[in-house]
């Protein structure tokens, strides 16, 4: 049965308007249509297979919804196209290529989870950093298959899809180490430095290909990178690089000896903040200024003013911001110009200061002529130490839940969000987890990764779990095993019935009882059960056989789910009993089965039918009392039948009647005489 499309709320219906109809993890939207009389009606197209697909403006984002749609023909009185569009929540858990990401990431969330209450101090800190550099070693993975295969693509739009991903996937490994640098390491003033230079020499200025050009060439210095990737490596703070760089100036240029050795000392010198204890950040700043001063006196006496490309090196050292503006070609980022300038100008900058260097940098380095993007505006929400600000602004510019989703379960547990309630109940954590799990249950089987983000949302998780889990197509029986093992796991009990009940349908509709009888069991649905039984002996009664015999030889305590299940396994051990020849047995059964009244009505016929071969054994079986007991069944049978007439008028039964009666008749001759014969011995 289809649901007819929802019209958006306080539309006119006299013009055109958009409705919608909700789906399990997509959207069905399409215009209404109108005729002369204006009356509205709906009409179903077909789906365009080509997506057309948004994209954020922004460096770091994509958009997360598909639309597929197709125009229909114009007509007299109808609007000229009309469009039918499908909405998606999650387009790229349908990426390949994505799936490492999302299957990869899942083991170290379950880790994370596992291990939260293991380590306290600084051997949990240490133990979340290795969490969270793990996360952007499996983007960086990703990274580098999404762009193989934008290399190895030859339809140019799959080129084109696969180098946005490498985009996005890049600025998604930026921002985490960003973030794990300022929140999760929360790196202090000094290690700060050296940290950040990492993350800029690690993401930014990629010059490798440039080096290796001037490095391969006959006469380096003589190459016209050569002063680019000398300078690239004094704003990246590389300076045992650009020493060794200039030395083959110098050793080019003997004339220029004197100021490559001023020049060399001078970098050398240069104090830098250490990871460990050895120097306090008072000595540190003490040492810098006085290297910082030896640095001004040379500039001023003029030493390298002979060789502008010296002199401009010399400047970046003091910390000039002109100086470094004019390499602002080889930054490229005003974060890479940030962190230069901090290298040179406050190399014991603390954290919280950070704020005001980040905006002053930001504003320098665009000088008005560009606005930021949204990359820029999540990582000055960073430098900020605005968390909120920076899981709102990824949630909105990435293409899907995943960044933000694992990047705030880290930081709950660093207890950085813990007082961060949503207006609804929840906290931001479940929030973005659910919708995250949410996603993943649309796909055929990253599903099952959802259901272990449901069990770690305390709040709504349960809940969310049950609706979506009924919505899985359970397409073979092997996937609906798999759902009702998680159900069962869980003590999911609606659930589980649901499902059970499903496939004894599907399993009824294809005529396999014994799948259906099975899952009916599974269910403990006895009404299913007798429905199921009822079929069974139906086709007994057709074929002279039953089908699916070790199902119902193993019923067990099962068949005590029903009255009709119970006779129906009985029944079978009755056949059992007469195969193997263990008649006695076999015929207290038959007479159990009819006198318990469990047996349909309509089969009593048949069991009496299967009285007869035992009646006409050589060996009387049936004693008198078992007879007479036979006897009234018949009578019961015929006498009681509501189509009495038309009973009499056929002729095979009025046959089985009258056989049956002579037979029982001869019986109890037979049983008089044993019996009054044992008595006279």
């Amino acid at each position: 049965d289809t649901v007819p499309p929802q019209v958006v709320p306080g539309a006119d219906p006299s013009t055109r308007q958009l409705c919608f109809a909700w789906g399990p993890a997509e959207v069905l939207v399409c215009e209404t249509l109108f005729g002369r009389a204006g009356g509205s009606r709906y009409r179903c197209l077909s789906r365009s297979p080509s997506p057309l697909r948004f994209w954020s403006e922004g460096r770091a984002g994509a958009a997360a919804r598909t639309l597929t749609g197709s125009v229909a023909g114009t007509g007299q009185g109808t609007p000229s196209s009309t469009r039918v569009f499908v909405v998606r929540r999650d387009q790229d858990i349908y990426i390949q290529t994505l799936r490492k990401l999302f299957n990869e990431s899942h083991g170290i969330f379950m880790g994370l989870q596992r291990s939260e209450e293991e380590l306290a101090g600084k051997s949990r800190k240490a133990q979340l950093v290795q969490v969270s550099k793990n996360y952007r070693s499996v983007i960086r993975a990703c990274m580098e298959d999404m762009h193989q295969a934008a290399v190895s693509a030859r339809d140019p739009a799959l080129q084109g899809q696969y180098s946005t991903q490498v985009s996005i996937l890049s600025a998604m490994e930026l921002i985490w180490n960003l973030c794990e640098i300022l929140f999760v390491e929360a790196a202090a003033a000094g290690p700060l430095l050296l940290r950040l230079l990492d993350w800029v020499r690690l993401h930014v200025c990629d010059v490798d290909s440039m080096v290796r050009e001037v490095l391969s060439s006959e006469s380096p210095s003589k190459h016209k990178l050569f002063w680019n990737v000398v300078d690239v490596f004094v704003l990246q703070g590389r300076m045992d690089e650009a020493r060794h760089l200039l030395s083959k100036e110098a050793s080019a240029n003997p004339t220029s000896m004197n100021m490559y050795k001023i020049l060399d000392d001078l970098m050398k010198k240069m104090p830098v903040p250490s990871l460990g204890n050895t120097q306090t950040l008072t000595e540190l700043e003490l040492k810098w200024q006085h290297w910082h001063e030896e640095c001004q006196r040379y500039l001023q006496d003029g030493t390298f003013a002979s060789n502008p490309h010296m002199e401009s090196i010399c400047k970046i050292l003091l910390g000039d911001e002109d100086a470094i503006l004019e390499k602002k070609e080889l930054m490229t980022t005003w974060y890479h110009f940030l962190v230069t300038r901090l290298l040179y100008s406050h190399p014991t900058v603390k954290p919280l200061e950070l704020r005001f260097y980040a905006q002053s940098s930001m504003d320098l380095f665009l000088g008005g002529e560009s606005s930021p993007e949204p990359l820029d505006m999540i990582l000055m929400a960073a430098f900020e130490f605005e968390m909120h600000q920076v899981i709102k602004e990824c949630s909105i510019v990435l293409s899907n839940w995943w960044f933000v989703a694992h990047l705030t379960d880290l930081l709950d547990h660093c207890k950085l969000l813990q007082s961060h309630n949503l207006y609804f109940g929840s906290n931001m954590r479940e929030f973005l987890l659910l919708e995250y799990a949410s996603g993943l249950f649309s796909h055929h089987s990253l599903w099952q990764l959802g259901v272990d983000y449901f069990d770690h949302c305390p709040e709504y998780g349960r809940v969310y779990l049950e609706l979506h889990i009924e919505r899985i197509p359970l397409s073979t029986e092997q996937k609906a095993l798999k759902v009702l093992r998680i159900c069962e796991q869980r003590q999911m009990h609606e659930q589980v019935r649901s499902i059970c009940k499903i496939m004894a349908m599907k399993a009824l509709r294809n005529n396999r009882l014994g799948s259906a009888l099975s899952w009916s069991i599974r269910a403990k649905d006895a009404a299913f059960a007798t429905l199921i039984s009822d079929r069974f002996l139906k086709d007994y009664c057709e074929r002279g056989c039953f089908s699916d015999l070790d199902l119902i030889d193993n019923l067990g305590p099962s068949m005590l789910l029903s009255d009709r299940l119970t006779f129906l396994g009985k029944y079978r051990e009755f056949h059992r009993l007469y195969g193997e020849k263990r008649f006695p047995e076999a015929a207290r059964l038959l007479l159990t089965l009819m006198t318990a009244h469990i047996a349909p009505c309509s089969f009593w016929m048949t069991l009496l039918t299967d009285a007869l071969p035992l009646l006409e054994q050589k060996e009387v079986i049936f004693s008198a009392e078992q007879t007479y007991e036979l006897m009234r069944c018949l009578e019961d049978l015929t006498a009681g039948n509501p189509d009495k007439q038309k009973f009499q008028d056929d002729d095979d039964e009025t046959t089985k009647v009258e056989m049956l009666r002579l037979a029982l008749a001869r019986n109890l001759a037979r049983v008089i005489v044993k019996e009054g014969t044992v008595e006279g011995s």
